[in-house]
Formats: structure tokens, C-alpha cells, sequence
């Protein structure tokens, strides 16, 4: 691209700055919701740790209560894996829109070689910041079936209790 291509129009920079602000944005409301799912999972474990000082029951409760912390300590490390993954991403993303628009801006004073520099060095923050995204997505994603796994725990743990109230209730 020549540098003289830039000044044509003025809404030429604004296109090589919006995709990365677009995943900037799309980046922060990922880190939010994960941040949300962190704390859930906090609660859950604190939950746990109150069920824990009430009293176990049964073996089978005991080995559920802790089948269920394992899980949600294993959740718990996948989401700050994958809130570090999309920080680094909303890092890598912010950096790449400032690149852009230095370059684009540079580029007018400095020519066609500052340009490209920029170009690619914002390309490389944009594919570090993809790559942040698809890191965070992938850990969010198996930490989201941990969560599946610990609501079916807790559904068979809910149905035998059920059912052996419906037994004692029917003698």
C-alpha cells in the first residue's frame, strides 16, 4: 500500500484500527463474563467448604463432597488460565490498534518502509492477540464441562436421596 493511499480519504486509517478495537471490545467482555465465572466458582467452593463443616453423612457423601472440590479447584485453575490467555490477548489487541494508528499516522511523515513496519508489527500483535483468544476460549471451554459434570454429580446425588425418601416414605 502506498502512503499516499492513506491520505486519500480519511476513513482509511479508521479501517486498519478497527479490527483490532472490535476484538479489544469483544476481548473485554470475555475477561468480564470469566471474571463473573470465577467468582461463581469461588462461591461454589465456599459452599463446599460449608457442607463440609455441617457434617458428612456417608462415605458416598464424603467421596462426593470431595470429588465435587477436586472439580472446582481444577474449573477454578482453567478460568484464571484462561483469564490470563485473554488478558494477554486484550493486551495484544490494544497494542495492535495504537501500532496501527501510529503507523498510519507515521506513514504520511515518514514513508512507505515505516508503513509496512507497522503493518506487520501490528499483524503480529493481532495473530498474539487471536492466539490469546483461542487459548482463553479452549480453557473456558473444559472448564464449562467440568461444570457439567459437577451438576450431573449433584443431579445423581439429589435422585438417589429422592429415591430413598420415596422408599422409606412408602413403608
Amino acid at each position: 500500500m502506498q502512503p499516499t493511499a492513506i491520505s486519500d480519504s480519511p476513513f482509511a486509517a479508521l479501517t486498519f484500527v478497527a479490527a483490532p478495537a472490535l476484538l479489544t471490545n469483544a476481548s473485554s467482555v470475555l475477561a468480564l463474563s470469566t471474571i463473573n465465572r470465577m467468582l461463581r466458582t469461588r462461591d461454589h467452593m465456599t459452599d463446599l467448604l460449608r457442607k463440609s463443616e455441617a457434617g458428612i453423612q456417608s462415605e458416598i457423601a464424603a467421596n462426593h463432597l470431595f470429588e465435587m472440590v477436586n472439580r472446582v479447584e481444577t474449573q477454578a485453575a482453567l478460568l484464571l488460565k484462561a483469564l490470563h490467555a485473554i488478558y494477554v490477548g486484550l493486551g495484544a489487541f490494544a497494542s495492535a490498534t495504537l501500532v496501527t494508528l501510529l503507523g498510519a499516522g507515521a506513514a504520511l511523515l515518514l514513508g512507505e518502509l515505516w508503513l509496512r513496519l507497522m503493518g506487520w508489527l501490528g499483524l503480529a500483535l493481532g495473530i498474539a492477540g487471536v492466539g490469546g483468544l483461542v487459548i482463553g476460549c479452549a480453557n473456558l471451554f473444559y472448564a464449562t464441562r467440568i461444570s457439567l459434570v459437577n451438576i450431573r454429580a449433584e443431579g445423581v446425588l439429589i435422585r438417589e436421596r429422592l429415591t430413598a425418601f420415596k422408599k422409606a416414605a412408602a413403608k
